[in-house]
């Protein structure tokens, strides 16, 4: 957006300059000369701005700005993380569809994708996380339409081996769609390594604050969408004029499909005020990612010295089962989110956490604050045993998202709540 400036210093008007800081623009609504330019908008919604239900120049810039740090061609933001992987999957499923999802994995995710989106019709298949690429094939139906996992999961701390997935999804004619929210792209680029569609979160890492809730998602514009499987790319959309998204919008036509339909019947789209907020948290991601990764490994080798806690999960230390494909996908860190299950079950990890003062004890990850959640109570409570367990959750696990504090206040505060379970 470009905007004519004023200047108090006479003979001084920079022409053409643009705002150091996005622009909240704050309208539902935009003007038109004519009918027939209206007219031409509904025919096109990529012409021009209809309603903020569609879009909104303030996150259409935040959106042009994801899309370029995770390398896709495209995003569309949305109200929420749960939206963003409601709309991810609606996209491309209907009733009778099915798709296979990593079974470790944010619990409301398993909890829309098991039982939601089976109300609507849709199976999702979970497979292992650690499967083998026969078994993970193995788990295929004819109607099966995608693959999806998360980059670094939540909570269990697990690493997706995104080119494993990625050669299963292609070899059967479906994308794989991540969730890269723990990781950002400042970690892990999952377009580069295979990924077809990238899901966020923006409520975590990227608005690193607090302040908004908020989801996106991000179109590589790689899949080949013209393969057979997917003919609600391929055929004319009755509901739009009869628009064939692979020829009309063949630069990214999964996204444009996701806003044309499902943004105009859900209307999930983000306040522009939200949306600036969410830049102004993007304009620091880089510098916050490393000193979360630097505070949380400090604090995760801490952890390992106790000797009051059964297992830590954090694939930057060497002990980690996932070392090595943290090495490969995330060189610059894991995050600053850690997973540990503490001697003493249940008991031992509210009174532990009940016992921190610095961490708050809140329904949030990824802040630049610390605090602690236990997961099988909040997040994950309404799972059955058998879901918390391939999650890979117990009742003394402890989600600890480490913040960007000094570390040695961080790790003073664990201190004095570990002396109170002693």
């Amino acid at each position: 957006m470009k905007i004519e400036t004023q200047c108090l210093h006479e003979g001084y008007k920079p022409k053409n300059s643009e705002p150091r800081v996005v622009p909240i623009v704050q309208s539902t609504t935009y003007v038109y000369d004519s009918t027939d330019d209206v007219a031409a908008v509904f025919d096109d919604p990529t012409k021009s701005l209809i309603y903020s239900r569609f879009a909104n120049p303030t996150t259409d810039a935040v959106e042009k700005k994801i899309a370029a740090l995770e390398g896709g061609v495209a995003a569309m933001c949305t109200s929420s993380g749960q939206a963003a992987s409601l709309c991810a999957i609606l996209n491309i499923c209907q009733a009778g569809d099915s798709f296979i999802s990593s079974s470790s994995i944010y619990g409301g995710t398993v909890n829309l994708f098991a039982v939601t989106l089976k109300k609507l019709g849709i199976e999702c298949i979970f497979v292992d996380g650690d499967a083998d690429e026969e078994t993970i094939n193995a788990a295929f139906k004819p109607n099966t339409k995608a693959v999806f996992g998360e980059t670094i999961a939540n909570p269990a701390i697990t690493v997706l081996d995104i080119e494993k997935f990625a050669r299963v999804a292609h070899k059967n004619g479906v994308p794989l769609i991540v969730d890269n929210t723990f990781a950002t792209p400042v970690l892990c680029r999952p377009i580069e390594w295979g990924a077809d569609i990238v899901i966020h979160s923006t409520s975590k890492y990227m608005d690193g604050h607090a302040v908004q809730v908020g989801g996106v998602i991000v179109d590589s514009g790689k899949f080949d969408w013209t393969n057979g499987k997917f003919p609600c790319m391929t055929e004319p959309d009755e509901s739009y004029h009869g628009i064939v998204y692979t020829e009309k919008y063949s630069f990214a036509p999964y996204i444009v499909k996701a806003r044309m339909q499902l943004m105009r019947d859900f209307g999930c789209y983000p306040a522009a005020n939200s949306s600036f907020l969410l830049n102004l948290g993007l304009e620091t991601l880089a510098v916050r990612m490393k000193q979360y990764c630097e505070n949380a490994l400090k604090v995760a080798k801490y952890l390992e010295s106790t000797g009051l806690v059964n297992s830590i999960a954090y694939p930057s230390l060497e002990s980690n089962k996932y070392h090595e494909l943290a090495k490969k996908y995330l060189p610059l860190g894991c995050s600053g989110v850690i997973s540990f299950s503490i001697k003493g079950g249940r008991d031992a990890a509210v009174k532990f956490m009940d016992s921190l003062k610095l961490a708050s004890n809140e329904v949030h990850v990824a802040d630049i604050r610390t605090c602690v959640l236990h997961p099988a109570s909040a997040t994950h409570r309404q799972l059955t045993d058998e879901q918390l367990a391939a999650a890979g959750i117990d009742g003394g696990l402890i989600r600890l998202s480490v913040g960007i504090e000094n570390v040695d206040d961080i790790i003073a505060d664990l201190e004095q709540g570990f002396a109170a379970i002693r």
